[in-house]
């Protein structure tokens, strides 16, 4: 695809720089033409790159699979600055820090105001499927003391919504995954295996600060003119508030609050989350001033997710729209897998080692 000519033409570039793309992006590649009969899916180097600023690629030195965003100035003007000190030694250093981190920084050799931004390889944070409360409050919580470690620094994310929440899977997928299609090997020799939440904890991040601004305080309460990311249905943002500033702190609690409610909390999702539904409506509420702050969303969460019974934490997490005999068969499962928790001591709540 056209938007892929950009890391073609740059592969040789690159691999001087220590990182190689994969085959489809190398000069001289030839589409592989499979065994006769085979669906062209089933060929790796049939699938294109899914979005355009954003590249895998292995890294020599190591072998380790890292993620590539080409960065136009003119565009994000603030993203390699903020991206860069949520990346320096006095932010990694906190472990609330949430954010994903820029491992390299590479100039664009012909653009002088395009960058390309080397990142660790995460996969979307809800996928697989969580399987218990325990999982769920272990993202919500990291989620939240991200999003709180951000704020104390003075920084709005301004994007926050499922696109842009993602996970540290390595630890959960031994073989990688493919880019364009997750669930095979990143070398697309088979099906990836993968062990659940529980069994192999994994950390949430924040990506994409294309939006965020970094605030001086001193300068008083900030207050922004809307711009649309991911989740369009900030309350602030419609009808005439288009054109009206708004505190960007105050619209990043809408923010996590609606990725909490329609990815947990919401009519279509889970059954059981009673414990938390007043926090989320609280955070999504219409007016901007009486959402909470993101230190008292992170009090209540506490003080609510404490009060979880180790049964609770531990029980299956029950679609909305589950038929009973469902929940019957998956219930089994369930128990098997409960019963192999507790003999290994696993944790309900299941909490990455670094």
């Amino acid at each position: 695809m056209k938007h892929e000519f950009y890391w073609r033409d740059r592969q040789p570039w690159l691999h001087e720089r220590g990182y190689m793309l994969r085959a489809r992006y190398r000069p001289g590649w030839k589409p592989y033409e499979g065994r006769p009969g085979e669906p062209f899916t089933f060929r790796e180097d049939s699938h294109s790159s899914l979005v355009a600023s954003i590249m895998d690629a292995t890294r020599i030195s190591d072998g380790s699979i890292v993620t590539m965003k080409k960065i136009e100035l003119a565009i994000h003007p603030h993203e390699l600055e903020i991206g860069q000190f949520l990346a320096s030694e006095q932010t990694i250093s906190d472990s609330r820090n949430h954010c994903v981190r820029i491992l390299d920084i590479i100039p664009d050799p012909t653009e002088s105001n395009v960058f390309i931004i080397v990142m660790p390889y995460l996969r979307k944070f809800n996928d697989p499927d969580f399987l218990t409360f325990g999982e769920a409050v272990a993202c919500l919580k990291q989620l939240i003391e991200g999003l709180r470690f951000m704020h104390e620094n003075h920084i709005a994310h301004r994007d926050i919504s499922f696109l842009n929440v993602m996970m540290d899977a390595a630890v959960m997928y031994p073989s990688m995954w493919h880019p364009a299609v997750m669930s095979y090997k990143y070398d697309y020799s088979g099906r990836a295996k993968y062990y659940n939440r529980t069994e192999r904890p994994p950390k949430y991040y924040y990506i994409d600060f294309g939006l965020s601004r970094k605030y001086d305080l001193e300068d008083g309460s900030p207050e922004e003119l809307p711009i649309f990311g991911g989740d369009k249905s900030v309350p602030e943002f419609q009808g005439d508030g288009y054109d009206k500033p708004s505190n960007p702190f105050r619209t990043d609690i809408y923010y996590l609050g609606n990725l909490m409610r329609t990815q947990f909390v919401g009519v279509r999702k889970y059954r059981g989350f009673d414990f938390m539904q007043q926090l989320v409506a609280d955070m999504v509420q219409a007016d901007p001033v009486k959402r909470p702050t993101i230190e008292e969303v992170e009090t209540r969460f506490d003080e609510s997710s404490r009060r979880l019974s180790r049964w609770k934490l531990r029980s299956r997490l029950v679609g909305k729209d589950e038929f009973a005999l469902e929940r019957g068969i998956y219930g089994i499962g369930h128990m098997i897998r409960t019963a192999k928790y507790l003999i290994k001591r696993l944790p309900p709540v299941p909490t990455p080692t670094s």
